[in-house]
């Protein structure tokens, strides 16, 4: 995955809020410097409202995981149906013209959920635990997604997943997606990886991409490819911006901040 700010200012003001949106004015709020204790959230208390928002359940593993009944589902399926409804407006409107319609998701939090990973780490995200963990374990899917893209799938979408993932860990993303349901087609013309030791042509930015860069850069590619993005799925903003998408959908995320 990508270098993450871990529950950043950004993050804790979205927690406390009990929402994962970034207004226009964030990125002065991320880099200024606390005046007094009293501007700083207190950390375990900020963790506390995460575990409340995804409704925290231990289960007879000892593992956490997120509630099907939490907020963070809740606020999941209200978007998740407003997508529904646009994608099947969208796809009466399209026609018969060149560009085939298709929509493009990220991995992490918007079509798998990463909560269980992120208490195992205890918010604390490494490369080398995230290998451990995808290697072995499958992440649960986002509330309601792999519904959303199977349907979607069905009424004529081509589906494409653009993900900050490096290439090292295709096999097990892939195993991951297949296991939880999203039943696509999962080989490499439809999920991208980010691969930065041989980074495609078509990547002006080629090793030095940053997120916004790759993915757009990789949106670009898809629709020169022929198909028309008419909804782009993502829980960062840098998921969703840089164009090449018709509307985006900004699925929430309070646990941590990609720039």
């Amino acid at each position: 995955m990508h270098v993450r700010t871990r529950i950043g200012v950004s993050a804790i003001a979205a927690a406390v809020a009990g929402t994962a949106l970034f207004g226009i004015g964030q990125a002065t709020a991320e880099h200024s410097v606390p005046r007094t204790d009293k501007e700083v959230p207190n950390l375990s208390q900020v963790q506390d409202k995460i575990k409340a928002y995804y409704g925290d359940t231990v289960k007879a593993d000892g593992q956490h995981y997120a509630s099907p009944r939490s907020n963070y589902a809740k606020q999941v399926r209200g978007i998740e149906a407003k997508a529904e409804r646009y994608l099947t407006d969208a796809i009466k409107k399209q026609g018969k013209g060149k560009k085939k319609p298709a929509i493009v998701l990220d991995m992490d939090d918007t079509t798998l959920l990463t909560y269980n990973y992120e208490l195992q780490v205890g918010f604390h995200h490494t490369e080398q635990a995230q290998d451990a963990y995808l290697k072995s374990t499958d992440m649960e899917p986002v509330f309601g997604m792999n519904s959303l893209v199977n349907r979607a799938h069905k009424q004529g979408y081509e589906v494409f997943f653009v993900t900050g993932r490096k290439e090292a860990q295709r096999a097990w993303s892939v195993r991951n997606l297949k296991n939880v349901g999203y039943n696509v087609a999962l080989d490499r013309k439809h999920v991208y990886l980010k691969d930065k030791q041989h980074p495609p042509a078509y990547l002006a930015c080629g090793t030095k991409c940053s997120t916004v860069e790759f993915k757009s850069g990789t949106r670009k590619h898809i629709e020169s490819l022929g198909y028309n993005i008419v909804a782009n799925f993502g829980d960062q903003y840098s998921d969703l911006n840089g164009g090449y998408a018709d509307k985006t959908f900004k699925l929430p995320n309070p646990m941590y901040f990609l720039p």
